[in-house]
């Protein structure tokens, strides 16, 4: 299963911004996502709101700030906010990205940078997701990327499970984990779809999505899933060789019984 860190790692450092990425891949994430807007002078910048309040010194639509206004921002703990570009560079092919797609007009300027990012030995098409609530968004930047893999999120399950995102030509599903169920995930399954959960980040739902079967989990704490992943394997391995010893012990005795 996939760790996916959300906005990075962001139960541990300031959301969508370096420090959050790298302590993600830090942490053992397997992918980090992170949230893009265009700005209207062309710049793409890590930001998940519509406003930049919650997350910043400052205040306004993100779509109304200047580039150098933007900049000049304390993202939480002295970090600025990046642009695409920048964290492109910090994670250099080292795990893969998922892109949430925010704001209109950000399909295309995603796909060139992605395209410019091709050309580096440590980048291939499957290092990327891109993702979005807006369809229309995420069908735009089909039309300009074709080869790279893209997934549709969803608030909620819908009437037809998975059969919308197959219809986009998704590659994976990344539904809300509150509303997720086995048969979901099973109709994801059987239209040849990933499913990754968000946003997961308490142990024992973070199990839960273990025994539905998801492909992976997007999670504000790569670590608790990581220690999670760990304890389950550890326990498969206590299972497998109690089963083994038994197994052994109940053949030599019976071989034992035979030969008396």
């Amino acid at each position: 299963m996939k760790i996916i860190g959300h906005r990075g790692a962001r139960g541990h450092a300031p959301e969508n911004t370096l420090l959050s990425l790298q302590t993600a891949m830090v942490l053992g994430a397997d992918m980090v996502e992170f949230d893009v807007y265009a700005l209207p002078s062309g710049e793409l910048v890590l930001m998940h709101d519509h406003r930049v309040d919650r997350t910043t010194s400052g205040q306004g639509r993100t779509m109304h700030q200047k580039f150098s206004q933007l900049r000049s921002l304390d993202a939480g703990d002295g970090e600025k906010v990046p642009t695409l570009q920048e964290a492109l560079d910090l994670v250099k092919g080292k795990i893969g990205v998922n892109i949430e797609l925010k704001g209109r007009f950000t399909a295309h300027l995603v796909a060139k940078t992605i395209e410019a990012a091709l050309q580096q030995p440590w980048w291939t098409p499957k290092h990327f997701l891109i993702s979005s609530f807006d369809h229309h968004e995420l069908q735009d930047f089909r039309s300009f990327a074709p080869e790279i893999p893209i997934a549709v999120l969803e608030h909620t399950i819908p009437l037809t499970y998975a059969a919308s995102a197959q219809i986009q030509g998704a590659m994976a599903v990344n539904p809300n984990h509150e509303f997720l169920t086995r048969e979901y995930v099973e109709d994801a399954h059987s239209r040849g779809l990933k499913v990754f959960a968000y946003t997961v980040n308490e142990p024992d739902d973070i199990e839960d999505m273990v025994r539905l079967g998801v492909d992976g989990v997007i999670t504000d704490y790569p670590d608790r899933a990581r220690a999670v992943l760990a304890m389950r394997c550890s326990s498969r391995a206590r299972m497998e060789k109690s089963t083994k010893v038994l197994y052994e012990s109940s053949w030599m005795g019976g071989g034992d019984k035979a030969n008396r």
